[in-house]
């Protein structure tokens, strides 16, 4: 069932560039061999911490197809579709080619600020539109607008396709309102990697993380105990993890998860403005961190 694929870590995988701003698809295969050689559940591609919004369309088309094959079933994987105009998301369904893809993730729509009523239509409109099923995702703090649990509620009753949420509001009360008045087989997951243990002990599925990028083996540790129930075993091993995801966030994302990978020799360090890379400060902090807690 499509609801148990797409449980447990989803990896909201980076966009690797090259010092001249290219997409660097060599560094992408090496990231996408480690996270899924690390435990990650599932793959996301084209989300958030993928800079998908600096990304030109044929360019997204292009990532979403590499990844697709790269992958080569051994994994499933989500790929992000999203807008803030309805009808270029409906251009995005119908130019990407998710043959492959078990689901699309499509966020809120940003800086239009719609009503609720406007968020049910638009998300209405996708689902019937959409090939694959459909995780909604609602980032308020980078949208400007929070889709409330009574729309999220409302649309996982009216449509079969739409599978889930990926809730980013940081509201544990809400997402709890989710999670009790749920239909049967939809899907909660957590937006943010801090409250992840969280959201499972009060009945959600997983989370779609950031920190699983840099620290797979680790990260995957604490989700797999929480996945099995044991909640306090998931704490103390989560602890060692703390400083570190705390810091992936402190100059904002991918500016941290990038900077700690380019420390590990993953990737190298570039991003595309209006981004920039952390500083030298953070790329300190992280050697420091990686050290401490053997998180290589």
């Amino acid at each position: 069932m499509i609801r148990h694929k797409l449980s447990g870590v989803g990896a909201a995988m980076i966009t690797p560039f090259t010092a001249d701003g290219r997409v660097d698809y060599k560094a992408l295969a090496r990231m996408i061999d480690y996270v899924i050689e690390g435990g990650t559940d599932y793959i996301v591609a084209l989300g958030t911490t993928a800079e998908t919004p600096t990304l030109y369309m044929p360019e997204r088309a292009v990532i979403a197809m590499f990844i697709s094959n790269h992958i080569a079933g051994r994994v499933p994987l989500v790929i992000g579709v999203g807008g803030n105009s309805t009808s270029e998301v409906l251009d995005q369904l119908r130019e990407f080619d998710l043959r492959a893809a078990d689901a699309i993730l499509s966020v809120t729509p940003y800086y239009n600020k719609p009503s609720q009523e406007g968020l049910y239509q638009h998300f209405r409109t996708v689902s019937e539109h959409s090939p694959v099923p459909v995780i909604l995702y609602n980032v308020p703090g980078r949208t400007g607008v929070n889709m409330t649990a009574e729309t999220t509620l409302r649309l996982a009753a009216d449509f079969d396709n739409v599978l889930g949420v990926k809730e980013a509001s940081g509201n544990l009360d809400q997402i709890r309102r989710i999670i009790d008045m749920r239909p049967d087989n939809f899907l909660v997951l957590s937006g943010d990697d801090g409250m992840a243990i969280d959201v499972m002990r009060n009945g959600g599925d997983g989370v779609i993380s950031v920190a699983v990028n840099a620290f797979p083996e680790r990260f995957m540790r604490c989700m797999n105990y929480a996945k099995a129930g044991d909640y306090d075993r998931a704490d103390q091993e989560y602890k060692a993890l703390d400083e570190a995801v705390h810091a992936l966030f402190a100059e904002g994302n991918p500016t941290g998860v990038k900077c700690a990978l380019s420390v590990m020799g993953l990737i190298e360090n570039n991003l595309r403005l209006p981004l920039v890379p952390g500083t030298a400060n953070l790329e300190k902090r992280f050697r420091e961190l990686i050290a401490a807690h053997d998180l290589r």
